[in-house]
């Protein structure tokens, strides 16, 4: 069985990603992409579906791990009864094909090793051809080649690749493994340790251009963790930008399980458009100008073409088709299936996309960003597009497989789009039928406080007519349609806090297999609660909200990583891992409790 996702860490080039588990286990790895074919899908299944461990051979007293300060290299400690050793893994910053690399130092006293090496092509479905080679195997099935280098000799056992070794104090053995196309030639070897070397330095001169803690720190108590946590978050981030395009992908992962057991696992090797504008302000803020451009570029040649076909989310290069197969072979993580790729919700109709790419674009000027000549064009004609649009009903945020509906949200967000471009013409002099956009907008708030405001709950609604309560509804004073402190939005806060709250943490919605089409169930959506934490600011509730942050600061990996959700009765992470968004919401929510730095909540309020 895999093991608990706190015990998995992230290594990764920015452009794919492993997962390390706690007992030196790899058990997840695409190449040479995110979305690629795994090559280790053991969280997924078992061994046999692909890993790749080292580990000592005899009992394991204690094990300790960390990142090097600033970086993506992980370092972890096994104490044995006969010694103690290291092993750091990294991938290096790629030039062209992807590298993991492993090196295993003795510490202390001698240490039996044992090296267990499964390559599973095509998510586990594939036995490549293995052959020797002078200094460790080669392994291949149709277009996919790994290489792996070591001093250390292996041999084959029952399709696994295997290694026995001892090491004592001073002593090291390295292993490099390469992917590569099979039809072309044998990459060069690489230089173990100044690869490790080179990638500890590119990690900490870019985690070092983070301007978080230069004076935003609340000097009334004590925080320096705060600045830790938003330093690894945006660590984090980065290794989830797909660098060539971009794009930042969701997670690294797929179809890790909302809840144990459950059906809800979904692929996130994708790149959504929901919460750009909130990734803008992550990278912004901390100073990654270079990122948050690279995003606004991503972005706006994903969205290109005809406004009526944007999609909710794209592919790492803004590949439209994603479909969604299931792969019957592979279990799913504690036997939780199916297990998916592809993600059929690309074909959705989400309006209150339109309203994200609208504000995002319009913060992208007023941050600085230099303009784009094709953006106010495209703006204009997706306006024209949600004019037309904004009244019919949707799948909404949560990407419900139920009925569509009249969600709160996505009108909210339709007329976040209206008032984006009332303030292109306002403030930046841009051209366009302001009479007409501000009629609209006008319009839909009307229509959202006649028909989603339920008086006798005292809250806005799911959607117009519902009796459920919806977390997504927390972003109305975040995006400036209502004041924190308004009445509507105090009681909503309250409604919530009352029925999707539990032990310090905010459910999505209330699930009911009539509105999103699949059996109740899931752990709390970490990026709600770090909402209900911006409203608790904005509202003034500053001790409540530092409380609730601190509890979401408090379930996080003893590595500083979140996945998607949260399963309280289990006190463990859930659902893909670790998820940008969570993160994301992590780097904005310290922000917006800082005293002195940018806050997201009051810049995108005030728009």
């Amino acid at each position: 069985m895999p093991l608990p996702l706190e015990d998995y860490a992230l290594i990764g080039d920015c452009q794919t990603a492993a997962l390390v588990g706690r007992d030196g286990s790899i058990d997840w790895l695409c190449f040479p992409r995110f979305d690629s074919g795994a090559v280790f899908a053991a969280l997924l299944g078992n061994e046999e579906h692909g890993h790749w461990k080292i580990a000592p051979e005899g009992p394991i007293r204690a094990v300790r791990r960390q990142y090097r300060p600033g970086t993506l290299v992980l370092e972890t400690e096994f104490d044995t009864d006969t010694g103690t050793v290291r092993i750091t893994d990294c991938m290096p910053p790629r030039d062209q094909l992807p590298d993991v690399l492993r090196l295993v130092e003795c510490r202390r006293g001698s240490v039996r090793m044992r090296m267990d090496l499964v390559i599973r092509f095509d998510y586990g479905s594939i036995i490549p051809w293995v052959q020797r080679t002078p200094r460790g195997i080669s392994a291949v099935a149709g277009p996919d080649m790994l290489r792996l280098r070591t001093d250390v000799p292996v041999h084959g056992e029952d399709f696994h690749t295997v290694a026995s070794f001892g090491l004592s104090a001073g002593e090291s053995a390295s292993f490099d493994l390469t992917w590569y196309p099979s039809h072309e030639k044998e990459p060069k070897e690489v230089d173990h340790s100044n690869a490790i070397h080179e990638t500890e330095r590119w990690w900490r001169e870019w985690s070092d251009r983070s301007s978080y803690g230069e004076g935003s720190i609340d000097d009334t108590i004590d925080q320096p963790h705060w600045a830790e946590a938003v330093k690894r978050s945006l660590i984090t981030l980065k290794a989830l930008t797909y660098e060539p395009t971009g794009g930042i992908v969701a997670a690294p992962t797929t179809s890790l399980p909302e809840r144990i057991g459950g059906v809800r696992n979904w692929d996130y090797r994708y790149c959504w458009l929901r919460d750009a504008t909130f990734t803008l302000f992550a990278m912004m803020n901390a100073g990654y100008h270079e990122e948050a451009r690279a995003w606004r570029e991503w972005l706006l040649r994903a969205v290109a073409g005809k406004p009526s076909q944007m999609q909710i989310m794209y592919g790492l290069s803004g590949e439209h088709r994603l479909t969604e197969l299931q792969l019957p072979w592979l279990p799913g993580y504690e036997n939780s299936s199916p297990v998916r790729i592809g993600n059929a919700a690309f074909g959705q109709f989400q309006l209150d996309v339109p309203g994200e790419v609208m504000d995002a674009l319009h913060q992208c000027r007023k941050i600085g960003l230099e303009p784009i000549a094709a953006s106010w064009n495209f703006q204009k004609e997706l306006m024209n597009y949600l004019e037309t649009a904004w009244d019919q009903p949707d799948e909404g945020i949560w990407e419900v497989r139920g009925p569509r509906r009249h969600f709160t949200h996505s009108k909210v967000m339709a007329w976040v789009a209206c008032d984006r471009a009332v303030k292109g013409v306002e403030q930046f002099d841009r051209d366009g039928p302001v009479d007409r956009w501000r009629s609209l907008r006008d319009q839909i708030r009307r229509e959202i406080f006649d028909r989603a405001f339920d008086p006798e709950v005292g809250a806005f609604m799911q959607s117009y007519g519902s009796k459920f309560l919806d977390a997504s509804v927390l972003m109305m004073p975040l995006v400036g349609f209502l004041e924190a402190d308004d009445p509507r939005m105090v009681g909503t806060v309250r409604a919530i806090e009352e029925r999707l709250k539990h032990d310090g943490f905010v459910d999505r919605y209330e699930t009911d297999p009539s509105v999103d089409g699949l059996p109740p169930g899931e752990g709390s959506f970490l990026l709600c609660s770090f909402w209900m934490v911006d409203n608790y600011t904005l509202m003034g509730r500053r001790d409540d909200a530092k409380e609730m942050f601190e509890r979401l600061l408090a379930i996080r990996s003893d590595l500083g990583l979140l996945s998607e959700a949260y399963d309280i009765e289990n006190r463990r992470l859930v659902g893909n891992f670790p998820q940008a968004f969570s993160h994301i919401g992590l780097i904005n929510t310290a922000y917006n409790l800082s005293i002195t730095a940018a806050h997201p909540a009051e810049q995108r309020q005030q728009s």
